[in-house]
């Protein structure tokens, strides 16, 4: 059977990938079979994800009416009823409902009442907790299919750590990505000099390593020095997969939703207040603002160096009418120049027009000039990927040592 778990935690604490690696090891103790456990990361922009946006998918086999019982007891010693954001589901059923919802919910937005359909159709056995929000999530996770998958090396505190703060040893973390990338991932972002894996919140999470594979994780968990941990398991992840990506026009953007996007470069980016930038580009005549903000740092610099006429591919989400870029591909170069009306060759002094195709004017001494002045400038970029740096990277954004 599939076990979907989904909002039990809250901003001052819990975590539901938490919650389900202490069910998992409940069933087990039950003399129940738990194949896989998932980790699925749904829309990142749902307003009303506590963090990350993850629900939980265990694969269990066994008495059917316990484990459900089970997983509704545990969710109700365990998650943050006190929230008013905390709303829990639970949902047990024999067989997937088949992959639809779990692709709207990645990609889109769900219902309530579109959840309870899809699982009144499967037979599901299904709880949700106060207005049953996270039935959602839990329906999302018993429908998940990955055709790409990571996997995630989770390490949880012990229970009287929490809330104080972690000991993760920073100088073996940045040598464990050293000697496992890029077969794993966004442990600490070395060009920015920061520890990413290690969260600042309250949760039980200790720390987490991203990578290819199951034995790979495990090799960078053995590098890493810290407090002892209570609890940790690896999860099979939808995690830097771009699985919310959905190929876009420019013309019919949705807010909310993350594209990738082809367009050509149509303004010279601006830097604005805080250090955002931002860059025009134009899709078949329908233009479209990208954001870099500050938090993505040397990114930015990407957008600076292009040009006019510079053809892209761009991704990331669709929010406030600008596409929040978390990857971009030069797919072409255009040629880089400025146009400028002449110096006058006898006073120095730069010319004006002289009308619509009169060529060029001195004010000073009234000399005539046909041409402009054309500047060719050296391209300091070249076509290819770039990437937000690991710090600024969302959880379902592909990183480039996985490929494109």
């Amino acid at each position: 059977m599939l076990l979907g778990i989904d909002d039990t935690d809250s901003p001052s604490g819990m975590c539901t990938t938490y919650l389900g690696a202490l069910l998992a090891r409940r069933l087990i103790k039950m003399h129940m079979t738990v194949r896989e456990a998932r980790l699925l990361r749904l829309n990142p922009n749902v307003i009303y994800k506590t963090r990350g946006n993850a629900a939980i998918c265990l694969d269990v086999s066994g008495d059917i009416d316990r484990v459900f019982e089970t997983a509704c007891e545990l969710v109700f010693e365990l998650a943050h009823f006190s929230d008013e954001n905390t709303n829990p589901g639970v949902v047990v059923v024999e067989n997937s409902p088949g992959p639809e919802f779990y692709w709207k919910a990645v990609r889109d937005f769900c219902t309530i009442k579109e959840a309870v359909t899809v699982l009144e159709g499967a037979g599901a056995r299904y709880k949700g907790f106060k207005n049953g929000r996270g039935l959602i999530g839990a329906t999302a996770a018993v429908c998940s299919v990955l055709p790409d998958r990571t996997f995630e090396y989770l390490t949880y505190r012990c229970g009287n750590a929490f809330g104080t703060a972690r000991f993760v040893d920073r100088k073996s973390l940045f040598e464990a990505e050293a000697s496992t990338f890029p077969h794993t991932w966004d442990t600490v972002d070395v060009e920015n000099n920061t520890v990413v894996c290690v969260p600042h919140t309250p949760d039980p999470v200790l720390f987490g390593i991203r990578g290819e594979s199951p034995s790979w994780v495990a090799l960078a968990r053995m590098q890493v020095n810290s407090e002892p941990s209570g609890v940790e398991q690896i999860f099979v992840t939808n995690q830097g997969t771009d699985a919310h990506l959905i190929e876009g026009d420019t013309g019919a953007l949705t807010e909310g939703r993350s594209y990738r996007v082809s367009c050509t470069v149509c303004s010279h980016a601006i830097t604005g207040r805080g250090g955002h930038v931002s860059i025009d580009l134009d899709g078949g005549g329908r233009g479209i603002r990208c954001m870099a903000y500050e938090p993505t740092k040397g990114f930015r610099n990407v957008l600076r160096a292009l040009w006019p006429g510079d053809r892209v591919s761009v991704t990331g989400s669709y929010k406030g009418g600008s596409i929040n870029l978390e990857k971009i591909c030069i797919l072409s170069l255009a040629e880089a120049r400025t146009i400028r009306p002449p110096l006058c060759p006898t006073c120095n002094a730069r010319m004006t027009s002289a009308g619509y195709e009169k060529g060029y004017k001195c004010r000073n001494c009234g000399a005539r000039q046909k041409d402009p002045e054309v500047t060719l400038h050296d391209r300091t970029i070249r076509p290819g990927w770039y990437e937000v740096p690991p710090v600024a990277r969302r959880h379902l954004a592909k990183p480039l040592c996985r490929g494109p």
